[in-house]
């Protein structure tokens, strides 16, 4: 069993977790974003109650922490619907009482570029990356508030601090736009006792990205292959649990200065000019 690191303070808090659903790969050990992160945080006793588009997924998060003896609460919801978003708060404070950690993991990639993608599937990469941000702190800010303290972490994408290579337009603008939103509402919040800080991932091996490679097809195959063919300084792939320990680093005490901040985790991607060593 992964040992993640053990901040004290976080001991009996009470976490809602966005997207905390993974790809189920038969025999895999490996588990996704929101699922690592959702994990680092019932290591630290941590009430987590997750929600995901694909209950199926998120059950199967809430699974696998059962198998460790965790207890994780999870519901289906629609991170774009306010109606879906506002019940899930509501659910979580029936049970809780209280919400101490807002973990914004929901996120999907679509090709394209601003003369070939349609307005339709930009604004459903809006929605689901942007929107998702804003319904979620739209309910629970005020709670926060409220208590007088909290911390939300929103899980973003180098994507949105550097191109990657491949066109990914509405993407990369809505995660440019979660670095900025978390920006703008941590120094709204901060006299308030509430801390907003972003995790901007880099390239993650996850159960999706393993999935590509055992798939039957071989344009995923070949997706697999530009994926795992990077050019990381530190010379391979990021592991969910490295997003983990960021993501439990900012929800904890340990970073009690800190907000407002992007939090990149990418072995040094982003910090190269692609010419190489």
């Amino acid at each position: 069993m992964y040992t993640f690191p053990t901040y004290q303070d976080l001991k009996g808090k009470v976490a809602l977790v966005m997207g905390i659903g993974q790809t189920n790969v038969p025999g895999s050990k490996i588990w996704g974003n929101g699922a690592a992160m959702a994990r680092a945080l019932c290591s630290n006793g941590v009430k987590v109650f997750g929600c995901d588009l694909n209950l199926q997924a998120a059950e199967y998060t809430a699974s696998r922490l059962q198998d460790e003896g965790r207890i994780c609460d999870v519901t289906t919801a629609d991170v774009t619907s306010s109606t879906d978003v506002k019940r899930v708060v509501e659910e979580v404070m029936a049970k809780h009482g209280r919400i101490d950690i807002l973990v914004n993991n929901v996120g999907m990639t679509a090709a394209g570029d601003p003369a070939s993608m349609s307005e339709a599937v930009w604004d459903v990469q809006l929605n689901l990356n942007l929107k998702s941000v804003y319904q979620s702190c739209h309910f629970v800010l005020p709670i926060m508030e409220k208590q007088g303290s909290g911390t939300i972490i929103n899980n973003a994408s180098i994507a949105g601090v550097s191109y990657l290579g491949k066109p990914q337009i509405a993407y990369s603008a809505a995660k440019a736009a979660v670095i900025h939103f978390t920006k703008v509402t941590a120094v709204m919040y901060a006299l308030k006792g509430v801390r907003l800080n972003c995790v901007v991932p880099g390239m993650i091996y996850t159960p999706l990205v393993e999935n590509l490679g055992r798939s039957e097809k071989e344009e995923d195959r070949e997706v697999f292959r530009k994926i795992t063919e990077h050019n990381v300084p530190i010379g391979r792939m990021g592991e969910p649990e490295d997003i983990a320990n960021a993501a439990l680093f900012l929800a904890s005490d340990a970073a009690k200065y800190i907000t407002g901040q992007p939090l990149i985790v990418d072995g040094g991607l982003t910090s190269q000019t692609g010419t190489g060593q």
